[in-house]
């Protein structure tokens, strides 16, 4: 069930609408402007999954920047001081004292900014998608020629951009995130809050984020690119950068549960083994190793019996024999398992 929405007033005085799901350590959920609409991504099946995931370890507050979703729509002001005020005004109505933060896209550089400006109440980053120049993700020629599209065909633009950006899982989700991105905003805000992150820099401050960070990079994801992932991480003194397998440029998009879990493992401080060695799993054969990984890349059991040559009886053994060893209890546990060790 979509959580109830609550409104939070901002020092300059501008409504922003948040919400909260689960219990636990506070994880804020970003707002990647101007694409911020929480009611539309909770209606969308696999982000919905991905939430709930969130919830049951942590506590997921999540929230509309100004201009978008249901929050205050008339506004000019669109800076990163203005953000920041958005997310002071909702954790203070979530009276959370301490919270991570995740931020993707354009809101990578405003988490950054926030655990800077904020090292006694930001405990831990994760960041998808951005630099700690807002708009280097974006200079893209294929995305510069999307963005061309806002004022002269709105509709054309967020069919198209939530095909580039998401991919489309079916069609009646790939209609739901058109619908996303259609209803977050207006052109105009659109466009105002795009100018707005191309001026942000927050690079000078990555070296004062004292809190531990996780870059999360999508090893086949345009427009970002593993270079920019990698100065990322590097930038920030406690920075871990993590590589997943995947095409969609939403995190939530593909893989979504195992994503989530990565998430909330980090947000609580569970460490997970990186490698093969003694624990659960250690005792996969190789065969075992090769049917995880293509489970991993989403292949189904037919398609893993035809690339190995083996019977669908042969791999359903298998892949039984993976969830014992690795204690999944189905594809999003087995999917997590193997992306934190680094076999797939």
């Amino acid at each position: 069930m979509e959580p109830a929405v609550a409104l939070a007033r901002t020092t300059d005085d501008i409504s922003i609408a948040w919400a909260s799901s689960g219990s636990g350590p506070a994880l804020v959920y970003l707002p990647a402007a101007p694409f911020s609409n929480t009611a539309a991504e909770w209606s969308i099946p696999v982000l919905r999954r991905a939430f709930e995931r969130l919830a049951t370890r942590v506590r997921l507050i999540q929230f509309d920047a100004r201009g978008t979703g249901r929050s205050q729509r008339d506004v000019t002001d669109l800076s990163l001081d203005a953000m920041l005020r958005d997310l002071e005004a909702v954790v203070g109505a979530a009276g959370v004292e301490r919270y991570a933060i995740f931020g993707s896209y354009s809101a990578v550089t405003h988490a950054i900014a926030a655990a800077a400006r904020r090292p006694d109440r930001v405990t831990r980053v994760v960041l998808f998608g951005g630099a700690a120049r807002g708009f280097v993700p974006m200079s893209g020629p294929g995305t510069q020629a999307l963005l061309s599209l806002i004022e002269r065909d709105w509709d054309t633009f967020v069919e198209s951009a939530a095909h580039a950006w998401l991919g489309w899982p079916d069609p009646a989700q790939g209609r739901l995130a058109a619908d996303w991105f259609r209803s977050a905003t207006t052109p105009a805000i659109a466009r105002a809050t795009f100018e707005a992150d191309a001026a942000i820099d927050v690079t000078a401050q990555c070296a004062e984020v004292a809190c531990p960070c996780l870059v999360i990079h999508r090893l086949d994801t345009p427009p970002i690119d593993l270079a920019t992932a990698q100065d990322l991480a590097a930038s920030l003194p406690r920075g871990r950068l993590e590589v997943v397998p995947g095409r969609s440029a939403s995190l939530f998009f593909e893989h979504g549960e195992a994503m989530a879990d990565l998430i909330a493992d980090f947000v609580t401080g569970v460490e997970r083994r990186r490698s093969a060695g003694p624990g659960p799993g250690a005792d996969l054969t190789a065969r075992e190793v090769e049917v995880l990984r293509l489970v991993a890349a989403g292949e189904s059991n037919a398609e893993i019996a035809a690339r190995l040559g083996v019977t669908i009886n042969t791999v359903e053994r298998h892949v039984v024999n993976v969830y014992r060893k690795i204690d999944a209890r189905g594809r999003a546990d087995a999917t997590a398992f193997a992306i934190r060790n680094g076999l797939a």
